[in-house]
């Protein structure tokens, strides 16, 4: 990946506009991610142990609701906000929660980095595939930080996402198995095509540097619950 210049909100805002077909399937929406689907069923299961019923979940980049959907079939209802850039992917994400008996659901069309909410709201933040998109090093702590803040006393975080490794040799390898796995699964126009709007769109950081950034912010742990080439899950409570 080069350090060419990267798309705007804007520009990332109108690619998801125009995909909510594909990311409103629960089983197949995101293929280009490799493990969703285990990584949603391992994460749902994990929350079903620790969140209280009739509790709050954020789910920050909700796209077409997947995370929480898959959440929300082993907690029961619960109060539920979701945010995301794409107008339509939330209204898609508010359709679908909805069939789950949500206890509510509240929308917000927003970029993650200007979100306010009071301390202590929430007994479970979600993000999935969303976190890539931030650039500079100190909009990463800000939203860190946040993510500390607006936890209850105890409550967790669960993120899922693209990462890249420090080391550029093993960054190299990792980047060419992926490739292959993209080719493997749809053929090299495919694979071309998602390492483009990567190229455009995304700056990923490793996951050393985010969990250094957990304990920054002040959380009291965390954990790796699952990486495969450069995909990553880790979670930490507050």
């Amino acid at each position: 990946m080069t350090s060419k210049k990267k798309f705007t909100v804007e520009e990332i805002q109108r690619r998801f506009d125009n995909d909510v077909e594909r990311f409103s399937n629960l089983e197949t929406g995101q293929q280009a991610t490799i493990d969703a689907a285990l990584v949603l069923d391992l994460v749902a299961n994990l929350t079903a142990t620790h969140v209280p019923k009739g509790g709050t979940v954020l789910d920050l980049g909700c796209g077409a609701g997947n995370f929480t959907i898959r959440v929300l079939q082993k907690t029961g209802p619960l109060h539920c906000y979701l945010v995301d850039l794409s107008f339509p992917m939330l209204e898609r994400a508010e359709q679908r929660v909805q069939q789950t008996k949500a206890l509510s659901i509240q929308t917000i069309q927003k970029d993650l980095r200007l979100l306010e909410f009071p301390e202590a709201q929430f007994d479970l933040i979600l993000s999935g595939a969303a976190f890539h998109h931030l650039r500079e090093e100190s909009e990463w702590e800000m939203v860190f930080q946040n993510l500390q803040q607006w936890l209850k006393p105890g409550g967790r975080l669960y993120v899922f996402d693209l990462v890249i490794f420090d080391d550029p040799g093993i960054q190299a390898i990792m980047w060419k198995r992926y490739g292959k796995y993209l080719e493997e699964l749809k053929g090299k126009e495919y694979r071309e095509h998602v390492f483009a709007y990567i190229e455009d769109e995304d700056t990923p950081r490793s996951l050393p540097f985010q969990l250094r950034l957990l304990e920054k912010s002040g959380f009291a742990s965390y954990e790796v619950l699952h990486r495969n080439s450069v995909f990553a899950c880790y979670s930490a409570i507050k």
